[in-house]
């Protein structure tokens, strides 16, 4: 690929996990049919994994819903005092991406933070468009809330960001709702011809092309763009929300939406905070192992997941 402007931008470090990354699923991927894309990010998400840290226990059961069982993975340690509902998907778009996927990140969440964590094997499009994945993660929270008897803090990064967001809009005045979200690098339907989008179109690993691609491929016929369970930032109403921590990194197109986020939250009365994580790019907590400012980035994260867990506002 052409680095144009990054070349310099980027730290060396990043940049050897930017060119593994491609290495594994190159961009041209993206105009192969869905099962040859689904076998290789698999294969890509095997080669990084990074094992489950001492102490964590995974066990894998189903969620019944209306016609159909949700798979999902809870991690655990002893003395759990919340639940994290999490819609990782490590870059899926909707389309790719599993319990496996982002195995080794729900381990570390788990053990960062103390609490359980309950991973949310959401339906994939194209077989499945919009609102099954959305659809599912909220047959996922109303699981959680009626039986963990603990409070619950959505979390999810690039899509599942997307779902976290519309999934807190949409039960704000559940009787459990959820007592904090953090969002890392969510797709949430901001304005495509201003900030981010524009400076930062052709980023690595991630271009307004690529966004395009993902939000056409989950879209139904008649798909509205001003639905706010497809895109939260669409909504009129952001009163209720729960805390809101958002992290994006700074060479990302979806990064302005972070920050447009917050402040709806804000001018409705709520407490955000977003962070712009410098000279990163988007999918860097695969990189939290070799490149260090994705490394204190997930530790900043895990950090806020967790004052959120106990009622505390980290900010």
């Amino acid at each position: 690929m052409t680095r144009g402007p990054y070349e310099t931008r980027l730290d060396p470090a990043l940049w050897a996990y930017i060119d593994a990354v491609n290495a594994w699923h190159p961009p041209e991927i993206i105009g192969l049919p869905i099962d040859k894309q689904r076998a290789v990010y698999d294969r890509m998400s095997r080669a990084f994994h990074q094992g489950r840290p001492p102490g964590v226990k995974a066990s894998d059961g189903l969620i019944a819903a209306a016609g159909r069982d949700i798979p999902v993975r809870r991690y655990r340690l002893e003395g759990n005092a919340a639940v994290v509902v999490d819609h990782h998907r490590l870059g899926g778009g909707f389309i790719l991406g599993g319990l496996e996927s982002h195995d080794d990140i729900c381990a570390e969440l788990c053990a960062g933070t103390g609490f359980d964590v309950l991973s949310v094997d959401y339906r994939l499009a194209p077989e499945h468009l919009h609102p099954a994945a959305f659809d599912d993660a909220v047959a996922a929270f109303e699981w959680a809330a009626a039986r963990s008897g603990l409070p619950l803090v959505l979390c999810g990064e690039s899509a599942g960001g997307n779902l976290a967001a519309a999934v807190a809009q949409a039960t704000r005045r559940h009787a459990s709702a959820a007592i904090g979200q953090v969002l890392i690098y969510p797709e949430l339907g901001g304005d495509e011809r201003a900030g981010s989008y524009i400076e930062h179109a052709d980023a690595p690993l991630l271009s307004v092309a690529d966004i395009a691609f993902y939000r056409d491929v989950r879209s139904a016929r008649r798909q509205s763009l001003d639905d706010p369970t497809f895109a939260p930032l669409r909504d009129k109403d952001f009163t209720g929300l729960p805390p809101t921590v958002i992290v994006t990194p700074e060479c990302d197109p979806l990064s302005s939406d972070g920050e447009t986020y917050r402040d709806r939250i804000l001018a409705a009365g709520g407490k955000a905070w977003w962070h712009e994580e410098p000279r990163l790019v988007h999918s860097f907590l695969r990189a939290r192992t070799t490149v260090p400012a994705a490394a204190e980035a997930f530790a900043r994260i895990v950090a806020a997941v967790a004052a959120l867990g106990r009622g505390e506002w980290p900010y």
